[in-house]
């Protein structure tokens, strides 16, 4: 009997694989972080190369920690980094150019360009995404029209488009399969969320070869089998979004349950059900996953910049060592008297949406230090939270009690709890926090039905902590004024 599924959790700057067991515990993992690109200001890109090796290294490092072999494996899940943007050549399998990350902005222009041409309406409507330059669709226009013989090349079908989870299923079955699923479609800006197809009216206006694009299949069934990286054939069975996938790891499956995660960006979601809902406060509506025949929607509010703003402590202010230290240099302060940080070093993400923003620190005075920098850095991942679930409570008309939480910064106890006074709502941290691989899994193991049910799933569900609101709640409407006109200032020096 094969015991365990293997979850490929590839992501922004670290490729990760987790072997989870029957109780969805995990059993090995192992990590690799992999070189971030900066051409230029605003652009950011990834070698594909390197995020296929460090994933396929990570895998078999996971299985041999764990003391397993390829029959052990009953299935692989994927979960990945959303909106990045690879093309390849079909015949060598070699990428054309980088990977142009989601956080890239190189595209903002033409956006704008969209924008002016009264494009966003038709594309809000077909796709529930707000133009911008996070998604794939002008990432991969980019490519073709700067890359030499691209477009050629694209024209005669000679080359593949994929997010990150097509590329790494390409590789994983030796160039049999160019596949990915409804939730990373439906964050491409070329996938009509209604008819669950990809549009041609969209192509049309992005001029992308329909040649280019994957086939689009459910989050959870056997897509094929691997070929050569494992003594035997597993199955690849489970494909979401990073945010979908944690999502279904939350085990937020009825309408109206939000997760937030907190890693290099902040994505918190909202189950909404099996109709999608046109956001009135510029909240994306979103595919959350396929299973079976039945499609589930979410609303999300993204943010760009949130565990990357202690990165950016680290490694562009020097005020600490690792990023685990930002919690004890923080808590040196009570508070941040009076300083706000804005990280919009790639725009502001919902519900503002203005891609030319930048990062911003207002209130610093003689008396400010290192320590009142870093609290404000860790505020601003809150007060972001804050923002975006106000902005849900509005569409859904749905009053939210409980925000369930997940991601690399939910071990910061301080900022858990200042979330939770911010919010005036509990926030409740699952004893498992590694939730988008586990969603991942789940996905997986469902269709190769090393689980039985989702019933069998939702009872592995398990509470470490809840944060409730203890600070007074005039302290925070105060602390939200302040946080309101530090955005209003970074907005400012954009528009400037």
């Amino acid at each position: 009997m094969n015991e365990f599924i293997l979850s490929f959790d590839q992501g922004t700057t670290s490729s990760r694989a987790i072997v989870f067991d029957r109780r969805g515990l995990s059993i090995a993992a192992a990590q690799k972080e992999f070189t971030q690109i900066f051409p230029k200001p605003g652009w950011v890109e990834h070698n594909p190369d390197e995020i296929w090796s460090s994933q396929i290294g990570v895998a078999t490092e996971a299985m041999a920690k764990a003391g397993l072999g390829s029959t052990d494996i009953a299935g692989i899940g994927i979960t990945n980094q959303r909106e990045t943007t690879i093309v390849w050549n079909r015949k060598t399998g070699k990428p054309v150019y980088n990977a142009i990350v989601w956080q890239d902005r190189r595209t903002a222009e033409f956006c704008d360009r969209l924008k002016n041409e009264g494009k966003s309406e038709i594309i809000l409507k077909k796709t529930g995404l707000i133009i911008d330059a996070y998604f794939s669709a002008t990432k991969v226009r980019w490519i073709l029209e700067n890359v030499k013989d691209a477009r050629k090349l694209a024209e005669k079908g000679e080359l593949a488009f994929g997010t990150v989870d097509s590329w790494l299923i390409w590789n994983l079955t030796g160039g049999g399969l160019h596949v990915t699923d409804v939730s990373n479609a439906s964050r491409t800006m070329l996938f009509n969320i209604h008819t669950l197809e990809w549009d041609r009216e969209l192509l049309d206006i992005f001029r992308i070869p329909a040649s280019l694009l994957p086939d689009v299949r459910s989050s959870s069934e056997i897509y094929g089998y691997t070929s050569g990286q494992f003594a035997t054939k597993i199955p690849v069975a489970g494909i979401a979004g990073d945010q979908q996938a944690a999502l279904f790891g939350q085990m937020c499956t009825e309408p109206g349950m939000v997760k937030n995660t907190y890693g290099t960006g902040c994505f918190m979601m909202m189950n909404i059900g099996s109709k999608p809902i046109e956001s009135k406060s510029r909240l994306l509506t979103t595919i959350a996953w396929k299973t079976g025949n039945q499609t589930q929607y979410a609303l999300e509010g993204s943010i760009f910049i949130a565990g990357a703003v202690v990165q950016w402590l680290r490694d562009g202010l020097g005020i600490i060592t690792r990023s685990a230290d930002v919690e004890k240099l923080a808590a040196k302060v009570n508070d941040s008297e009076g300083v706000y940080f804005v990280p919009a070093f790639a725009g502001l993400g919902a519900p503002h949406w203005n891609q030319h923003a930048r990062g911003t620190i207002v209130g610093i005075t003689r008396g400010t230090t290192s320590a009142h920098i870093a609290r404000a850095a860790l505020d601003s991942i809150a007060f972001q939270a804050l923002e975006v679930l106000k902005a849900m409570e509005k569409d859904s008309g749905i009053k939210i009690r409980e925000l369930r939480v997940d991601g690399g910064a939910t071990v910061n106890e301080n900022l858990m709890q200042f979330q939770a006074d911010l919010l005036r709502a509990d926030v409740v941290r699952p004893k498992i926090t590694e939730t988008t691989a586990l969603g991942a899994a789940y996905l997986a193991g469902l269709a190769v039905k090393y689980w039985a049910s989702m019933e069998e799933i939702r009872e592995q569900w398990q509470l470490d902590r809840r944060f409730s609101p203890a600070l007074p709640e005039d302290k925070m409407k105060s602390l939200v004024k302040g946080w309101h006109r530090a955005v209003k200032a970074a907005e400012a020096w954009a528009a400037s």
